[in-house]
């Protein structure tokens, strides 16, 4: 089992930048794909960013050259870069992994907020 600890959210102004955190513990020798996801007010959740085991990351087109998403294999650490924040990106934000067996986690979620 993995479990999942997602930090770093606040409330910033347009423009402004966060880090996410989403830190690993349990069996983190089984992940292979860390990822996150968000979801606003009213919304499904939605697909952010993903980054394998082998280092390949992959954006959703809203927020593919703001957001950077990496990891620290060692550290059993994922974070999310977040620049030139929206009031559209205004949600709370979940880390993801799937492990190698196909099991999926989740963190507790981490709320941002982004005032116009």
């Amino acid at each position: 089992q993995v479990r999942l600890a997602d930090s770093g959210g606040g409330l910033v102004q347009t423009g402004g930048s966060l880090v996410l955190s989403c830190a690993a513990s349990g069996s983190t020798y089984t992940i292979k794909t860390n990822g996150w996801y968000r979801q606003a007010p009213g919304k499904q959740r939605e697909w952010v960013a993903t980054i394998t085991d082998g280092g390949v990351t992959a954006y959703a087109d809203s927020v593919r050259d703001r957001f950077t998403v990496s990891r620290n294999n060692a550290a059993n650490i994922m974070y999310l870069q977040m620049h030139s924040l929206e009031p559209e990106d205004t949600a709370v934000y979940y880390c993801h992994v799937a492990t190698n067996s196909g099991q999926y986690y989740w963190g507790q979620g981490t709320q941002v907020t982004v005032s116009s």
